[in-house]
């Protein structure tokens, strides 16, 4: 396994910000947790490094908020978003994941600029068909760099949802992405022991940021909770536009 101690100076912070945001609570920050432990590590290794993690965190999540979910969405989002891991499948050997970064730090900043200058939103992106669009572009985004959230959260933000329903939504609909990109990472060789034995390392702090997130997104008012998505969609875009610029 990996044993440089700043790799784990990092990775730890990483870990317990993806657990928080798939709790919902930093909603729009777990974007941020592969770019940061790429800072130690080749962007595909990270991304290999957090999906068994992820997958632990999506179990904790999704045991507790099954109920609360919108069975509706996930009918409208999932089969897109796989079409979407498709997709990155398919191309992940000619990508620059830097360029994707760019692009998904973009688009972030400019939904995040529509939604609080107050700009009128299109009918078109209130509808089904820019969701799918929006669920094949995170699907895209996830298996690259799991990075699905900002492209998914341009959509269902301005919806207005319950936090709590939406936070259970994203919760089950990002559980089924990340189940999805199992078999192509195992095609793709992402997975070796070195891989695994890290991830096995960080495993046990994978349940606490979710378990934390949960309790706080409980509790916390819509209006707040909103502002720290929106925040979380501020630092992502600035992150993600940065790295795409520098590579």
């Amino acid at each position: 396994m990996i044993t440089d101690p700043w790799f784990y100076a990092v990775a730890i912070p990483a870990v317990l910000l993806l657990g928080m945001a798939k709790s919902g609570f930093l909603l729009g920050f777990g974007s941020l947790a592969t770019p940061l432990m790429a800072l130690m590590v080749p962007v595909p290794q990270a991304a290999a490094i957090m999906l068994p993690l992820l997958l632990v965190m999506d179990a904790t999540g999704v045991q507790k908020l099954w109920r609360e979910c919108d069975r509706s969405m996930i009918a409208l989002l999932l089969p897109a978003a796989l079409v979407g891991i498709v997709i990155g499948a398919l191309m992940f050997r000619v990508l620059s994941t830097t360029a994707v970064s760019g692009v998904v730090g973009a688009l972030t900043l400019l939904f995040l600029a529509q939604r609080r200058l107050g700009w009128t939103l299109p009918r078109v992106q209130q509808g089904a068909g820019w969701g799918r669009a929006m669920a094949v572009v995170s699907g895209f985004t996830s298996f690259v760099a799991h990075a699905g959230g900002p492209p998914m959260m341009a959509y269902v933000l301005p919806l207005k949802i319950n936090p709590l329903t939406l936070t259970a939504t994203m919760a089950v609909l990002f559980a089924g992405i990340n189940l999805a990109k199992w078999i192509p990472y195992g095609l793709l060789g992402l997975f070796d022991w070195r891989n695994v034995a890290t991830a096995a390392v960080l495993v046990p702090l994978a349940p606490l940021g979710v378990w934390g997130g949960i309790w706080l997104t409980r509790r916390v008012k819509a209006t707040h909770f909103y502002c720290i998505a929106d925040a979380g969609m501020l630092v992502t875009g600035v992150k993600l536009l940065t790295d795409g610029i520098r590579g």
